[in-house]
């Protein structure tokens, strides 16, 4: 891995995307939370302080912020397809939420449940939309793309 910063890469949006690309979108939804628990379940309260590069987050904020995000993203798909003027997605400072007590202290459990349980909803929240709901778009500020 020589970008431990982005070690799969940048995303790169198109401009279109095929229903079997959507279904495998979902199913990598669907799936993740099992994967974290893979990673992490045989981690030691000092495992869960390490981190991957320097300046990094730790495992343990990591995994926090994976359950945030999670969560963040199927509000903000909720209210793209359902309010008409939600055009700037609600913002958050990660670097502010990664360094709360709840992500650099609290056992990682909940977290995993938190993410288990908003993924089986997102995904079958994003598999049930029809060809009009996926259309719906808003526009990601720091990222500069819809």
């Amino acid at each position: 891995m020589t970008d431990r910063k982005f070690p799969i890469g940048p995303f790169v949006l198109k401009d279109d995307y095929a229903p079997a690309e959507i279904e495998s979108f979902i199913q990598v939804i669907r799936n993740s939370a099992s994967e974290y628990n893979k990673l992490v379940e045989n981690l030691g309260d000092e495992d869960l302080t390490k981190i991957y590069r320097e300046g990094s987050w730790n495992i343990r904020q990591l995994v926090h912020h994976v359950a945030d995000i999670a969560l963040l993203h199927y509000f903000r798909m909720k209210k793209a397809v359902n309010e008409p003027d939600y055009k700037d997605p609600t913002m958050i400072n990660m670097d502010g939420w990664a360094v709360t007590s709840d992500s650099l202290e609290m056992p990682i459990a909940d977290s995993l449940h938190i993410l288990a349980g908003t993924n089986q909803r997102y995904a079958y929240f994003a598999a049930s939309l029809d060809e009009e709901a996926f259309a719906k778009a808003y526009f990601h500020p720091l990222r500069n793309m819809a």
